[in-house]
């Protein structure tokens, strides 16, 4: 090069070149550091601090369910799970089997803690199973120090202590669904569970409580280190009912083998003191995790135990009805208290017969001695008199028709048809027939158990009561605005149902000085019965058992001084005489011996003595 000054000149000019791209590179890295170390450091420290402390969310206690005298209905139990951290553990298999001999452990299970194992690159705690026993929890405590990577987590779990008996009214929490995500992290978490029926669904939020939150120190792989700050949040605020589970217990275990429901109001407040559905389901089944083929045999029973019959079963109320009519034709003047009507067995209109339930017929009566003996014939009478708008609007004075407003969520309205309701749907006017029937609580006449409860109860009271469980009465009912002298003329008919001789329910009336009740039969057709049927007398027993008819019956008590309002309906047990009249008069008996409404802050010995 020396001897070649143009070649000299090139390689000088290219290590100038060189040395100036180096310089202007480590002009760039020394301003990008000043950028990172001095002019951004702040930023970067505390994007360091993030991923360094990680802020996890703690799933708050759910706040229990109570009765009326503080018995928990819903409530929390420890509950243990097992975990491990695969990257902790020399062989993630080997643990799996030595756990295996203390805990059960199924190939599904190993199988999924392998799966989630490889997903989460070993890293994050897996649960290998959940409801650990006492003893379980003891032994694999003993044998940690044998098991690297294991550890037992306390949590909690959805309790109900009653289980069937009240399932329909606390209802259940299960996992959110998709369609159920909201903006709350809270939802999203793992543990969290939603309210998705009965109790736990209507007072889902306050129930929820409010979230807290567990600082921990991760290293790079996501490993907690440790436990830096932790805020327990706020648990969910208790939700008292008005509810006597010990009545309720008595309610439900009273139906033996029958299926139907049962309700049961406190006059003065409105108070839902038992609401029964037999058959029932295990609230439990669905906060664990419900198999398909459990959800199949529940589903296909034809008693229908997932439903909840005392607000959701519709039935037409049959004689009970028969009440209303009555008040109806007072009311309006159709009828006075010394109405009379001939029975004879029968009533012809047209070129229809509709026939009284005695076929003799009951002679002439008067409208107490016609409620007492439950003529058909009678209100036949009445109705085709007053026309079905008008007793269609004395029976949304009772309750009937619509959603009585109860705090629990899947109420339906029951029916009470119009002239315009049928011409709307139908194209048809009302007939004379529809009206005649619907007189006697049939054709599309439907209602619920808790309306018929309530129907019986606003009789007792002559107040416009409405129906609670949780939410508290605020000022006293009004007035329904009826006469006194009628409404005490239907009630004196009630009265001779059960404490008179030729009422309908003599057989299953409360014999005991003061705690007497009133009340009404009343038997709903399921299905209407042929002449050849008719004429051969068919026993119930001869019937399939889903043609059977329902048997219902309504009732308050004592007489005297109302304070218990009842209604029971048998599904296909045939009379509501034989049927449903002696399960309320339990019931009522029942209410009344153990005092179901008195003041909850009362002393009390023996509140679950019949659970």
């Amino acid at each position: 090069m020396r001897r070649d000054p143009q070649r000299s000149r090139l390689f000088t000019r290219r290590v100038a070149v060189l040395a100036g791209g180096k310089a202007l590179l480590m002009a760039g890295i020394g301003m990008r550091l000043y950028d990172v170390q001095v002019r951004d450091s702040d930023r970067y420290a505390l994007l360091a601090e993030d991923n360094r402390i990680n802020l996890r969310l703690i799933v708050p206690p759910r706040g229990r369910i109570l009765d009326r005298f503080g018995v928990p209905l819903a409530a929390n139990r420890p509950d243990y799970r097992l975990l491990v951290t695969p990257d902790q553990t020399d062989d993630l298999s080997a643990t799996l089997e030595a756990l295996r001999a203390m805990v059960a452990i199924s190939e599904d299970d190993e199988r999924r803690v392998l799966r989630e194992a490889e997903r989460t690159h070993g890293v994050v705690p897996v649960t290998v199973c959940e409801d650990l026993a006492w003893d379980e929890v003891a032994e694999v405590e003993v044998n940690t120090p044998d098991l690297p990577g294991v550890l037992v987590e306390a949590g909690r779990r959805r309790e109900y202590p009653f289980g069937v008996t009240v399932a329909h009214v606390t209802g259940y929490v299960a996992p959110v669904a998709e369609s159920e995500l909201t903006d709350d992290p809270l939802v999203r978490h793992p543990d969290f569970r939603i309210g998705k029926s009965g109790i736990e669904k209507q007072y889902d939020q306050a129930l929820r409580g409010a979230a807290g939150a567990s600082q921990v120190e991760v290293n790079a792989f996501g490993r907690v280190i440790r436990e830096l700050d932790r805020d327990e949040g706020r648990a969910g605020d208790d939700v008292a009912l008005a509810l006597d589970i010990g009545l309720q217990a008595y309610a439900v275990n009273r139906f033996g083998a029958e299926t139907g429901s049962a309700a049961v109001i406190d006059i003065a407040t409105g108070g839902v003191l038992a609401l029964a559905t037999v058959p029932s389901y295990d609230p439990t089944q669905f906060t664990r995790g419900l198999s398909q083929s459990a959800w199949q045999d529940l589903v296909a029973d034809k008693r229908g135990p997932l439903g909840n019959k005392a607000i959701a079963g519709q039935y037409p109320p049959g004689s009970t009805f028969k009440m209303v009519v009555a008040l109806a034709a007072l009311d309006s003047g159709v009828a006075g208290p010394g109405h009379g009507v001939f029975c004879p067995g029968q009533l012809r209109l047209g070129n229809a017969t509709f026939r009284c339930w005695k076929k003799g017929g009951h002679g002439t009566l008067d409208m107490t001695q016609a409620i007492q003996q439950s003529c058909d014939v009678y209100f036949y009478d009445l109705a085709r008199k007053l026309g079905i708008d008008r007793i269609a609007a004395m029976a949304r004075r009772f309750g009937l028709g619509g959603p009585t407003g109860l705090d629990l969520p899947g109420e339906k309205p029951g029916l009470v048809p119009t002239a315009a309701w049928k011409e709307a749907v139908y194209g048809e006017p009302f007939h004379p027939g529809d009206t005649v029937v619907a007189g006697i609580g049939q054709g599309y006449m439907l209602a619920t158990p808790l309306q018929l409860c309530l129907m019986a109860a606003r009789i007792a009271s002559g107040r416009m009561l409405v129906p609670h469980l949780a939410r508290a009465g605020g000022e006293p009912a009004p007035d329904m605005g009826l006469v006194p002298e009628h409404v005490a003329l239907v009630r004196e008919g009630m009265n001779q149902v059960t404490n008179s001789q030729r009422g309908t329910a003599y057989r299953a009336r409360i014999s005991e000085p003061g705690l007497e009740m009133a009340g009404k039969t009343g038997t709903a057709q399921v299905r209407r019965l042929t002449q050849p049927e008719r004429d051969r007398n068919l026993k119930l027993e001869d019937i399939p058992w889903e043609h059977r008819d329902h048997g219902l019956f309504v009732a308050y008590a004592p007489v005297a001084a109302p304070r218990y309002a009842c209604a029971v309906v048998v599904e296909h047990g045939g009379s509501g005489s034989k049927a449903a009249a002696p399960i309320a008069r339990d019931i009522l008996y029942e209410a009344q011996r153990r005092n179901s409404a008195r003041d909850p802050n009362a002393p009390a010995t023996a509140l679950l003595h019949s659970v």
